[in-house]
């Protein structure tokens, strides 16, 4: 197996490809506890992550798409070893290395950071992101998506999976397919996720399946969606959604846990 792709929970993966370990976002508080998003907001977690912090395999970097309390929590704080890299915005890295994560690498939209491992490289590209409308993005943490690039020794691209980060839809998203118009996996979050009850700050079904149609990947995997009390669209919003935009037959729906074969220019398999 070449590498693999697993759901933990919230936007929590563990990504393996050609002897890279690379986990996303992560957040292992437990049902019940609340994440703080700043400015006196908080959000009660519904649902248990699949797996413990203490259960993770050896991580080589962890790709945070910005600074939240449900994608960056005091478990992950506490617990994470501090010399592991922690690839995210600028800002988010220069707190982070304050608090002892002194490896953090912040980049700026378009920016980019290799990473090598035993099987070959991983480039990793910073793709613009918008977390919220108008003035209102000022009040929350700067977000970035990613593009990874796992090139073989021969420094050939095998696979590229794209996540897309806490963003709503923006033109400012356009040019990531015409940079990258052949994504063979993407990971979109969704959630519909409303603060004080009304503003939209991530993408809900509607968006999140004119998102792939934007995007165009060849498969994509819904995350993020309904692990806090924050998230006002489920998963069957987005589900209708794929389907009346005639995209079903893109998306993997995984389990909690559940963990799929990544193998070059195929789609996830069993």
């Amino acid at each position: 197996m070449t590498g693999s792709l697993q759901f933990i929970g919230n936007a929590t993966t563990l990504i393996r490809y050609n002897g890279l370990t690379l986990l996303t976002d992560p957040n292992f508080l437990h049902r019940g506890q609340r994440a703080y998003l700043g400015h006196g907001l908080s959000s009660r977690r519904l649902l248990d992550p699949a797996v413990r912090i203490e259960d993770l395999p050896t991580i080589d970097a962890v790709l945070l798409s910005h600074l939240h309390g449900d994608h960056w929590d005091r478990v992950t704080h506490r617990n994470l070893p501090k010399e592991t890299p922690v690839i995210t915005t600028t800002a988010a890295a220069r707190r982070l290395r304050r608090r002892g994560f002194r490896r953090s690498v912040g980049l700026r939209p378009w920016q980019q950071h290799v990473l090598r491992g035993p099987g070959g490289t991983v480039r990793i590209t910073a793709l613009p992101a918008k977390h919220a409308p108008g003035p209102a993005e000022a009040l929350l943490p700067p977000v970035i998506g990613t593009m990874l690039e796992f090139c073989n020794q021969d420094e050939r691209v095998e696979l590229r999976l794209h996540i897309s980060g806490d963003t709503l839809l923006d033109r400012r998203l356009d040019a990531i397919p015409r940079r990258f118009p052949d994504i063979d996996l993407a990971l979109v979050h969704l959630g519909g996720t409303k603060l004080l009850g009304t503003m939209l700050v991530t993408m809900d079904g509607a968006q999140g399946a004119a998102w792939v149609g934007l995007i165009h990947p060849h498969a994509v995997v819904p995350v993020h969606y309904d692990d806090y009390t924050v998230f006002s669209s489920p998963l069957d919003d987005f589900k209708h959604h794929i389907e009346q935009a005639g995209l079903a037959d893109r998306v993997v729906y995984l389990e909690r846990g559940e963990t799929r074969e990544l193998a070059p220019h195929h789609l996830l398999r069993r």
